[in-house]
């Protein structure tokens, strides 16, 4: 249940930019508007649908504000309006960027998690992404389709993409004079914006920082030069009210008390096994040696959270380090990459997603703070992992050792891992108790031998039934993904397990 007013943030101006297909150009389209319109001195709130971390962090580039996702399978449905309104407070305008084609959502469960869901939950128009570079008048019935597939959908413009030349152009306006759909924008051919990828999609901004900046600004360049920006403000402003409360950590944790805590041996400890970690990055600066502590609303001293960050860990959720410190954590960011040690106090870790085993060589380096968070974590203190977090517990990946928390060998692999995925936890844990029912996504290229530990982390139902993951002592490290605003008595319980180890 989330309170709190909306306020002006239901009406904030809006616009959904999807596309037929993936490769369309929405990422480039997408942040080229959040780009030229901060450009032009507008608050502009940027919005992923999905799970994707990495396109978020160039909308983050382009507009100065966090990225945030919009998911209707992670989150449900009922929350997507809360989290948008969220993240849009004080903005004059926000831009969602789709997922893959604007109908594709969960496999097998029709319209969820779509990006036509979204645009229907959000009263958001959409502007649709065509690649034209293969076609002439079909642009007319490829657009007419996607316009009249669902009647719910409002397509209120199309951005021609790829087109090769002025007459090229004109054949694509003249066809699409008889759908009746505008034209708001053409961007051609040859307008090439530098954005490498390798093999999870786009490099992370973390990773290429530089070269990010200029390619946001190229991207708001052409964007600009080549789409009606008045036209799109104007369609963005007709987006309908949005009705109820935006959401709010605080608010949220009141309304969804953790289950109990675990007693301080969970699972089946194994001797000098230390916990794990989760991402994130968030950012409370830390306090300077000596200084007091923060503290919470009841007196009582912040438990410090220490969230990994930096180019090896850059994928987080928001909202994450936001419930954290709404439970009474004082979260600070720290990169394995460079920081020989955690932060002061640190009573808990957490390690998220990111690309370890590109920095494997790096991360093995740094070899006072593999052991130091091999001591805490077997000390009891909790840590939580996710994915690239696992993989750095592991004792080695890809043949560099790590920090040995867990008794399993982490490897690339050749085969992709991606999609939602159903889970139940198997094993109390500094996250949850056993059954809790959590909803996550993979996304790797990587294998940990063992899969599962003897207390394994989640049962998985969706796709095939099969555990995986962790739990040894304070340590919760798995592959799976999730979204904590869907059950923010995970932080609460992640924090006081803190204060209580």
């Amino acid at each position: 249940m989330v309170t709190g007013a909306v306020g002006s943030v239901g009406s904030v101006p809006r616009l959904v930019v999807a596309a037929p297909a993936s490769g369309s150009g929405k990422t480039t389209v997408a942040t080229g508007l959040m780009a030229a319109w901060s450009a032009r001195g507008m608050a502009v709130s940027p919005h992923k649908v999905g799970p994707d971390y990495i396109d978020p962090g160039y909308h983050a580039l382009a507009t100065g504000r966090v990225g945030r996702n919009l998911d209707a399978y992670l989150c449900g449905a009922e929350l997507v309006a809360p989290l948008f309104a969220h993240g849009a407070r004080g903005c004059d305008i926000a831009v969602v960027e789709g997922v893959m084609g604007l109908f594709d959502g969960a496999s097998g469960e029709g319209e969820l998690a779509s990006t036509a869901q979204v645009a229907k939950l959000l009263r958001a128009p959409v502007v649709l992404v065509v690649d034209a570079s293969a076609q002439a008048r079909s642009v007319a019935a490829l657009v007419h389709g996607f316009v009249s597939f669902d009647p719910e959908v409002r397509v209120g413009g199309v951005i021609l993409n790829k087109v090769a030349s002025d007459r090229h152009e004109a054949v694509l306006r003249e066809a699409l004079e008889a759908v009746g759909v505008p034209v708001l924008g053409v961007l051609r051919r040859g307008a090439v914006v530098e954005t490498p990828s390798r093999h999870l999609g786009l490099v992370p901004v973390a990773e290429r920082a530089a070269d990010a900046v200029a390619a946001v600004e190229a991207m708001g360049a052409m964007v600009a030069e080549g789409c009606d920006l008045a036209g799109l403000v104007a369609l963005a402003s007709s987006a309908g009210p949005l009705v109820g409360a935006a959401w709010d950590a605080g608010e949220a944790l009141v309304s969804s008390p953790p289950p109990p805590l675990p007693s301080l041996t969970l699972g089946s400890a194994r001797a000098g096994g230390p916990p794990s970690s989760l991402g994130a990055a968030p950012p409370d600066p830390p306090v300077g040696p000596g200084g007091p502590r923060p503290q919470t609303p009841d007196g009582l001293e912040r438990a410090v959270v220490a969230l990994a960050g930096g180019a090896a860990f850059s994928f987080s959720y928001a909202e994450h380090a936001e419930l954290l410190t709404a439970a009474g954590a004082e979260v600070v960011t720290f990169d394995p990459l460079r920081d020989e040690e955690l932060p002061e106090g640190t009573s808990g870790v957490v390690i998220g997603g990111g690309f370890p085993e590109v920095y494997a060589s790096e991360l093995s380096a740094n070899e006072a703070l593999r052991k130091q968070i091999a001591e805490l974590a077997a000390s009891g203190t909790p840590v939580a992992a996710e994915c690239a977090g696992l993989l750095y517990l592991c004792r080695e990946l890809d043949g560099m050792p790590m920090c040995g928390v867990l008794d399993a060998s982490a490897r690339m692999s050749e085969r992709l891992t991606l999609g939602y995925r159903d889970a139940v936890a198997v094993s109390d844990s500094v996250l949850a108790v056993a059954g809790t029912r959590m909803r996550g996504h993979e996304f790797h290229r990587t294998v940990v031998e063992p899969g599962a530990g003897a207390s394994p982390a989640w049962g998985v139902r969706v796709p095939e039934r099969r555990i995986e993951g962790f739990v040894e002592g304070g340590v919760h490290a798995s592959y799976l993904h999730t979204h904590w605003a869907s059950a923010p008595g995970v932080a609460r319980r992640f924090v006081e397990r803190c204060r209580t180890s």
